[in-house]
């Protein structure tokens, strides 16, 4: 800070010492500088005028200002146009939505009706299954019983032949001949 003050202290006395020896001006048919300069920047904004130099800068920031303005009308059409898109999409999205869960809705349904349909198809198959089976079973047991009453009726027929062959001769049989033939004439 001290360092500014004394910089600043001898700039005053250095425009102190300047003044105090000030050099006179040149001058021509004895007009100063002042005047000269004056006069050369009258003249210069009359050729600026006389060319229409202002015109032309005036044409020039009006064709920028029809081209900002016509970028600014771009944007903004494009700027509706995105938000009308975005309006478009935001209803197509909250559309998909929906049928997202209407699809999910409809394949939640459809699987439980196959769910539904696979247990009473296996219901079914297990119960006709089990007729088949049961069928069979009672089909053997018919085949099986009749088979043992055929071997037993065969067996008792042979054992009777010769039960019969042993114990009767041709006398004891007249008599047995004759009692069935009176049984079945009776009848």
């Amino acid at each position: 800070m001290a360092n500014l003050h004394l910089m600043l202290a001898e700039a005053g006395h250095a425009a102190a010492a300047g003044a105090a020896h000030h050099a006179p001006q040149p001058e021509i048919w004895g007009l100063g500088p002042v005047f000269w300069v004056s006069l050369s920047m009258t003249i210069f904004f009359a050729i600026l005028l006389w060319k229409k130099v202002p015109a032309a800068v005036g044409k020039m920031l009006d064709g920028q200002i029809a081209a900002i303005r016509q970028q600014l009308d771009e944007a903004s059409s494009l700027r509706q146009e995105a938000e009308s898109l975005k309006l478009e999409y935001a209803k197509r999205l909250a559309n998909l939505d929906g049928e997202a869960k209407a699809m999910h809705a409809r394949a939640e349904e459809e699987a439980s009706r196959l769910i539904a349909k696979a247990k009473s198809d296996a219901e079914s198959l297990i119960a006709r299954r089990q007729r088949m089976a049961e069928d069979r079973i009672a089909a053997a047991e018919r085949s099986a019983i009749a088979e043992v009453r055929e071997r037993a009726a065969n067996a008792a027929v042979g054992a009777a032949q010769s039960l019969l062959a042993a114990k009767h001769d041709a006398k004891a049989d007249t008599p047995v001949v004759d009692r069935a033939i009176d049984e079945l004439s009776a009848l």
